[in-house]
């Protein structure tokens, strides 16, 4: 499974934009992050692209909780993309690499006074997720003389067929207001009470990892019907409509997503048909992907220790392990949702994957991250390549066990920048009080 850019050279090592991974791992050590800038930068631009051709009112707003760095921010607003910060420090983050404060939207089910402070202060829109929330906002815009954009985030009730843990747009969810209950409507009765506080419109996101074009089709009535009725019930048309993101990603050969073209074209086709028959203005759309633009563009590189096999009383008799030099703290999706990956050993990419196997981490707990996985026959200094980890790794890496967050690179023509270093040990300890 080689994405865009991706080759096996002839010595049989697996190739990244011009780059042999073994020489990477030698280079800049493992674990080590490894993405693909110019299959990025396409990504982005596909994404614009398409929401532009379709529906001319439209911006892309890239997640930025998929992977969070000055690099990459700088790359989204290169691409001419709206940035959505889900914390202070990714806010702090995007201000840092030159994002637009107008451009930019601030998450979150409990944000915290800082936050919201900073909000004000930036000047960003805020994306209201509870009652108390307002109030604060509209006190602290009050008292800075300023005036702060808002847009209310909905709970739709569409379910999004994917797994629980990331499954957000019903009604049973710790994200926003419900608009089947009057939640909803109540909220922005509230934020339109406030001088201090711009309505501009309103918020939903179903979920992630989303396989099917179905939960898409069925958002945008449910959110064109709310337009209308608060159109009808406050005078207020929403000047924006903020429909998330959740286009899934190839991480096995099962896997088979929408292309971000095809994925365009349901949206806007679905709010194009949604608001024809309502009499409500059409609004400013907004989606906001992040896997889709960061996931296969990034590659993990591990080295594998001595495989172990063991003995078994019950079938399958016995199973071998395949340690690497990281796992639950750069990866943790595998022990938090069961997510699958396809890997191949890198030195070796040119063999057929012939030995089924675990390949478990090495920190002091199971951490299995691939039970029961077809790689090349693994042997102790070979270098592991996971695909499809530039989402959700970088950005939910751990110190657990005391270890040091792995370096990032972006690769391009040939050549390997750092955009991230390697921590060192120093570094975990320079918060320690003594």
């Amino acid at each position: 499974m080689l994405f865009d850019n991706q080759t096996i050279n002839s010595k049989g090592h697996l190739e990244i934009n011009g780059c042999d991974t073994v020489e990477l791992a030698r280079e800049f050590g493992t674990p080590l992050y490894v993405m693909d800038e110019d299959m990025l930068r396409s990504n982005c631009r596909r994404y614009v692209q398409a929401f532009k051709s379709e529906y001319p009112e439209a911006d892309v707003a890239y997640a930025s909780k998929a992977f969070t760095l000055v690099g990459m921010c700088r790359l989204v607003r290169e691409e001419g993309m709206w940035l959505d910060a889900a914390s202070q420090g990714e806010l702090y983050t995007a201000i840092l690499a030159g994002c637009e404060p107008v451009k930019i939207l601030l998450h979150g089910n409990f944000k915290t006074e800082a936050e919201l402070s900073d909000a004000v202060r930036y000047g960003v829109k805020v994306v209201c997720d509870s009652f108390m929330e307002i109030e604060q906002l509209a006190e602290k815009s009050r008292k800075a003389g300023k005036k702060t954009q808002v847009l209310v985030r909905c709970n739709p009730g569409v379910n999004p067929h994917t797994h629980t843990m990331i499954a957000t747009g019903q009604e049973d969810s710790k994200f926003g207001f419900n608009i089947k209950s009057g939640e909803a409507m109540e909220a922005i009765r509230k934020v339109l009470a406030k001088d201090s506080l711009v309505f501009k419109g309103i918020h939903s996101h179903i979920g992630s990892q989303l396989l099917d074009a179905e939960p898409f089709r069925a958002v945008a009535p449910v959110v064109a019907d709310f337009c209308a009725a608060i159109l009808g019930e406050t005078g207020a048309a929403p000047e924006y409509m903020d429909l998330g993101g959740g286009l899934g990603v190839r991480y096995t050969e099962e896997d088979k997503p929408l292309s971000i073209e095809a994925f365009a074209a349901i949206v806007t086709d679905g709010v194009k048909k949604a608001f024809s028959s309502r009499s409500v203005p059409l609004p400013h759309l907004l989606v906001e992907p992040g896997r889709s633009i960061v996931a296969e563009a990034g590659t993990t590189l591990y080295t594998v220790g001595l495989p172990k096999q063991v003995s078994l009383a019950e079938e399958p008799f016995s199973r071998i392990y395949v340690p690497v030099d990281g796992g639950l703290s750069d990866n943790p999706r595998p022990a938090l949702y069961d997510a699958k990956y396809t890997a191949m050993i890198a030195n070796r990419a040119d063999r057929p994957k012939d030995t089924l196997c675990t390949v478990s981490g090495r920190h002091c707990e199971t951490d299995c991250l691939f039970a029961d996985i077809l790689l090349q026959k693994a042997e102790w200094g070979d270098i592991m390549a996971v695909q499809t980890t530039g989402a959700y790794g970088h950005s939910m890496a751990s110190n657990y066990n005391r270890f040091m967050r792995p370096a990032v690179v972006f690769v391009s023509g040939g050549s390997a920048r750092l955009v991230s270093r390697r921590e060192t040990l120093e570094d975990l300890v320079k918060c320690d009080v003594i």
